[in-house]
């Protein structure tokens, strides 16, 4: 992934954001759109479109095209500054292998520890009964 290049195939929209702030909403378009068309973009391997399109599905549209938004603050720079890195995160995480797990088998220890504590249950709830008197 080669943030320079993804920067450069970026699609900016501001929009009026709703919710409080008085005539600044009226007058002012702070709420920002960032539109990030996966499969043109030279900034990705082929690879990596095809992981981003499996992982990120429900959240793209129907040309692969991921629209995120922020209107978090009043400002349109900080708003285009957050939803930038918003996007970068939701791809490198898209992007994450995680580590395969090895199967481990647990120790002797391990095992003589487990079957002590059931033996000492067991004592326990043995105690607990009615003694037989005979």
């Amino acid at each position: 992934m080669l943030k320079t290049i993804i920067l450069k195939e970026l699609q900016y929209k501001a929009a009026r954001s709703s919710g409080a702030g008085g005539q600044n909403v009226n007058k002012v378009a702070t709420k920002v759109e960032v539109y990030f068309n996966i499969m043109e973009s030279q900034g990705l391997s082929e690879v990596e479109k095809e992981r981003i399109i499996s992982k990120l599905g429900p959240k793209l549209s129907k040309e692969n095209i991921l629209i995120l938004q922020a209107e978090d603050t009043r400002s349109q720079h900080k708003n285009k500054e957050i939803v930038t890195a918003k996007l970068f995160t939701l791809l490198q995480g898209a992007l994450y292998i995680p580590k395969k797990r090895k199967a481990t088998r647990p120790t002797r220890a391990a095992k003589e520890k487990r079957i002590n504590s059931k033996k000492k249950t067991a004592w326990k709830k043995e105690l607990r009964k009615r003694p037989n008197i005979e």
